[in-house]
């Protein structure tokens, strides 16, 4: 269960440190990494992943850094300082941002994977319309990853619905992170494109991010163990 126990991501969309504490010392030992995103971020910040990180927690910054090239590489030389292991950018932001942001890597000893977002798993087909983008989300997707991964990004953000063609293209060279999961009948809430956690396994997702479906169970570390035990059924079957 080990290999599988590390593949899943606990997204600690929490209102403050208390409360994702709490996370961590239920779930630790039961998940492999905990994602830090913008609401916890903004309220805490570094301190916050510098104390998981002093408990040997792995921390996935999920900042979706967007902004111009020499802004994206700075806010890239903050978060390695921090030593996270994985951080997010979009890929929207195009060529020489994500390029500014792989530079600002070199010479880290142990940098992040940076993880290009992709879009969003909240968007649907009029988001993007309304958006001026042609085409259903799985075309889009792909051309941001294909911008990205030219540019020299190893990980991707994707919904589990782009995963098997994004695995089919990039195979094992690239790791794909997928956000959206949900146990079988539970409710998507605000996300448009889900999966079951072993269909996102199944479909060629390395690392699942799972925040409410956990945390809001009466028992989060059982809720985490059943995800794991999925993890691993699915894996097994891919074998």
């Amino acid at each position: 269960m080990t290999e599988a126990r590390s593949r899943l991501i606990v997204a600690l969309d929490l209102p403050d440190r208390e409360a994702a504490l709490n996370a961590v010392a239920r779930l630790e030992g039961h998940v492999g990494s905990f994602k830090v995103g913008l609401e916890l971020f903004v309220r805490e910040g570094p301190r916050l992943v510098e104390e998981l990180r002093r408990r040997s927690q792995n921390v996935f910054l999920d900042l979706k850094l967007h902004d111009i090239p020499n802004t994206v590489a700075g806010a890239v030389r903050s978060a390695c300082s921090l030593g996270v292991q994985m951080l997010t950018l979009h890929a929207s932001g195009g060529r020489k941002m994500i390029e500014a942001a792989l530079k600002a890597t070199e010479g880290i000893a142990d940098p992040p994977l940076l993880l290009a977002v992709t879009a969003l798993t909240s968007l649907a087909q009029p988001d993007l319309d309304e958006l001026g983008i042609a085409g259903p989300p799985g075309v889009w997707v792909e051309k941001l990853a294909a911008c990205a991964v030219s540019s020299g990004v190893r990980g991707l953000v994707a919904s589990p619905l782009e995963v098997p063609a994004l695995h089919r293209r990039y195979g094992a060279s690239i790791r794909i992170v997928v956000p959206g999961i949900r146990p079988s009948g539970a409710p998507v809430q605000d996300q448009a494109r889900t999966a079951t956690p072993a269909g996102a396994i199944l479909a060629g997702a390395d690392y699942l991010v799972v925040g409410r479906p956990i945390l809001q169970d009466p028992d989060p570390a059982e809720a985490a163990d059943r995800m794991v035990a999925e993890i691993a059924a699915a894996g097994a079957g891919k074998t």
